[in-house]
């Protein structure tokens, strides 16, 4: 995979790196990549303004994203993906807290929020089991996707 053709950008981040897609003006993408990963600029004014809204975040837990997004996925995948972005930061929501809020089945909110194209501006990481238990992230429950989860999630005081 070369990571210059794959992505807009690539993007560094506390737990790592962003890879970044952008489509015709509209933020389709951000896809988590592993520490060590080498950024690549972009001279987008998406890309740039992603990099401003995305270190805002970082010094302020709380901040909210401000950016034209474009995730494609089904009419149900658009529901969970719109109650994620209710969810404020510092508070969690269980899988079947949503399934209520969209009439579904935790098992398929679970894929739906799993299958998250733009994770952190839409906050699939505030997504955890009834249990109170992380719960699964970037469809895994264990290594690094739990590391960033709880990255975020202790960043927005959540944990």
């Amino acid at each position: 995979m070369n990571p210059s053709t794959d992505y807009t950008a690539i993007l560094r981040a506390p737990f790592g790196a962003l890879g970044v897609r952008v489509a015709d003006g509209h933020l389709t993408g951000l896809e988590f990549l592993a520490p060590g990963s080498k950024p690549v600029a972009s001279g987008l004014p998406l890309v740039k303004r992603l990099e401003k809204e995305l270190a805002a975040y970082y010094a302020d837990p709380e901040h909210v994203f401000d950016l034209p997004l474009e995730p494609i996925g089904t009419p149900f995948r658009q529901r969970v993906w719109n109650a994620l972005l209710a969810i404020p930061a510092g508070q969690t929501r269980s899988y079947g807290d949503i399934a209520r809020q969209v009439t579904s089945a935790p098992r398929a909110v679970g894929q739906a929020v799993g299958d998250n194209p733009l994770p952190i501006v839409i906050p699939c990481h505030r997504v955890i089991a009834a249990d109170g238990g992380l719960g699964g992230f970037m469809h895994s429950r264990t290594g690094y996707s739990q590391d960033i989860k709880r990255w975020l999630l202790r960043h927005e005081r959540a944990l």
